[in-house]
């Protein structure tokens, strides 16, 4: 069941997406005094009362209307704000109560009363209660009374979702859960955005040459296989020592934490230019987070010509030698080229970061691999054993080793260790946290 959409839309710098993240109770978009912040549509399942199998409704931030972008793209952002207006059940219509009706909000009324659609008038910036009395004024844009909040200290919040409730009567049921959250990162114009596009059949995000298109992370929702899966778009990284001002260093926060709390993350690669630092500060990130990836060689025709797909992949794991078990997938996301391959790639590998070995087969491996190549026996140290194993632990998969001396078992050995269970075991193309632990005296008990 699709839910209702909620869409916030108002002139720039009313206060838009802090009232939408109010309302989400979270920190979703990015909220700056530079006018033209917000440009994408930025969405939340936003929760109408507090019971588990309640009423939700789909609640959207847009860019400011009227906005004239830095960087040429008031087309796109109109664009996007009439695809949110398209679809919405009812509308928020946001005004700044502290200046009062300026010519861009009549522009905004006229426009929005040519929607078939119901729309709530808002007052936002009413700081304190004693302003309330003197938003009369704004009945004159023909929604009738505004009501009014304070976005930044939550005056007026739970009477603005009371009419929300109200408006929508009997909403949406509870969402399903994505199957799985997949951060698309990269580097500035290496076609992450195109990429969601073509997974979504639409155009969800803004796509541009323009670099810093992207500023907010945007989560959009697909089905793949009869299944959700959320896809999150993110703001281009580039080096932090040239972020320009508190937008930059918003959007590169978020791109960080996406990471962070995706499942999986596909890591664009602009094939037309060389891998850059950015690209290997992101491969860091994932590393360090260990997450499971998949290297997107994005723009592929551009460089199909002078390499094999295995060469390249050969040069990706040269490159990026803390995430050399990633698989490599080479698109034209501009053209639909891989892009569906891509998305099954993603998937086995949330599925392998899942999967749970027995004691008895991931032992078995073991003795395979101590046959092989043990480790070597240093000064100082007891001769070293490995007694057995378990895994504690999936997503990522744990493996505890349980030894007589972790000295013994030095970076060298576990780094073979790693790569002799990704060949074992059905763990092949993801991270795995291996641990040593002594084993106790009663561990044999």
């Amino acid at each position: 069941m699709s839910l209702p959409i909620v869409t916030i839309v108002g002139r720039p710098n009313v206060g838009k997406s802090s009232l939408f993240n109010r309302l989400a109770g979270r920190r979703i978009a990015i909220v700056d005094p530079t006018p033209g912040v917000t440009r994408d549509r930025v969405s939340f399942p936003l929760a109408l009362d507090d019971r588990e199998d309640g009423r939700y409704a789909e609640l959207v931030d847009t860019g400011g209307m009227g906005i004239e972008d830095s960087d040429d793209l008031t087309a796109e952002v109109e664009d996007q704000i009439a695809y949110a207006l398209s679809a919405a059940s009812l509308i928020v219509f946001v005004v700044d109560a502290r200046e009062g009706i300026l010519p861009l909000d009549r522009t905004v009324a006229r426009r929005l009363r040519r929607q078939d659609t119901p729309v709530l008038l808002v007052a936002n910036k009413v700081d304190h209660p004693d302003q309330i009395s003197e938003l009369y004024e704004m009945s004159e844009l023909g929604f009738g009374e505004a009501l009014g909040v304070s976005a930044a200290h939550g005056l007026g919040a739970d009477d603005l979702l009371d009419a929300i409730r109200s408006h929508l009567g009997d909403a949406g049921e509870r969402p399903d859960e994505a199957v799985m959250k997949l951060a698309v990162v990269g580097k500035r114009n290496a076609g992450k955005s195109t990429l969601i596009n073509a997974l979504a059949g639409g155009p969800r995000v803004i796509v541009s040459e323009t670099p810093g298109t992207t500023r907010d992370s945007v989560d959009v929702t697909v089905e793949s296989d009869d299944q959700r899966i959320t896809l999150i778009d993110t703001a281009g990284v580039r080096k932090k020592k040239k972020l320009a001002g508190d937008v930059e260093f918003y959007s590169y926060s978020r791109a960080m934490q996406s990471i962070r709390r995706a499942d999986v993350v596909a890591l664009m690669i602009d094939a037309a230019v060389p891998v850059s630092q950015v690209d290997k500060k992101l491969a860091a990130e994932i590393a360090k987070q260990e997450r499971p990836v998949a290297f997107v060689v994005n723009k592929w025709d551009l460089a199909g010509q002078s390499a094999t797909g295995e060469d390249y992949a050969e040069y990706l794991a040269k490159t990026f030698p803390s995430l050399s078990f990633a698989p490599v997938s080479l698109t034209q996301a501009d053209a639909g080229v891989n892009v569906r391959e891509t998305i099954h790639l993603t998937r086995q590998l949330y599925d392998q970061a899942r999967t749970r070995v027995g004691t008895g087969r991931l032992n078995a491996a073991l003795e395979d691999i101590l046959a092989q190549r043990g480790p070597s026996h240093k000064r100082g140290t007891r001769p070293p054993k490995l007694y057995y194993a378990a895994q504690v632990a999936t997503a990522p998969p744990t493996i505890v080793c349980f030894v007589n001396d972790v000295r013994s078992f030095d970076e060298g050995y576990r780094r073979f260790l790693l790569n002799q269970l990704r060949e074992h075991l059905p763990f092949a193309e993801v991270p795995i946290r291996l641990l040593f632990r002594p084993r106790r005296n009663d561990d044999a008990r």
